[in-house]
Formats: C-alpha cells, structure tokens, sequence
C-alpha cells in the first residue's frame, strides 16, 4: 500500500515537471533592531515558471509502461505526446481548482 502511494507521488511529480508549473515564492527582507530582533522590512511574491521538461516526460513514459520505446517515436510523435499530456495536466489541474 505505502509503495503504491509512493509511486503514484512519483509519477505526479514527474508528470509535473514534464508538462512544466508555476510557483508562488514569498521573499521577505528583514533588519536587525538594536535589541537583537529580527523585523521584516520588505516582502514581495514572485511567480516563477518551470518550462516542461522533455527528460521528465520521457521517464514518466518509460515507467507507465508505454507500448512503444521512446527511441522509436519520431519528434512529431513525443511533441503531440507532450500537446496529449499538458491538455491532461490542465484539465486536471481545473478539476483541482474547482
């Protein structure tokens, strides 16, 4: 049970970083009083994007078992894969926010 919920992490990680996300960072600036305290001066939020990633969705692929060997797909072939699999991502990512 613990090594299906493992796997089921990896592959969600991987199809993640094969289809490419986006991240929230939070930054604060802090200054330090003449008591020795630490006071935020400055905070800002950043988005950062993470292009997809060609190796991530070749392994994703290889471990789900896909009927034919990534050698074998032309570079047509793994681009409409990668097309196949960000639609996958947004519609689940939708069903997520909803």
């Amino acid at each position: 049970m613990a090594r299906e919920k493992k796997k089921e992490a990896i592959n969600k990680a991987l199809l993640k970083k094969a289809m490419g996300y986006t991240v929230k960072e939070s930054c604060v600036e802090y200054v330090i009083d003449e008591n020795g305290s630490k006071k935020p001066i400055r905070g800002k939020l950043q988005t950062k994007y993470y292009p997809p990633d060609i190796a991530a969705l070749k392994a994703y692929l290889e471990i789900n078992g896909d009927e034919r060997p990534l050698e074998s797909l032309s570079d047509e072939e793994l681009e409409a894969e990668r097309i196949r699999l960000l639609a996958e991502l947004n519609k689940s990512g939708r069903q997520e926010n909803e």
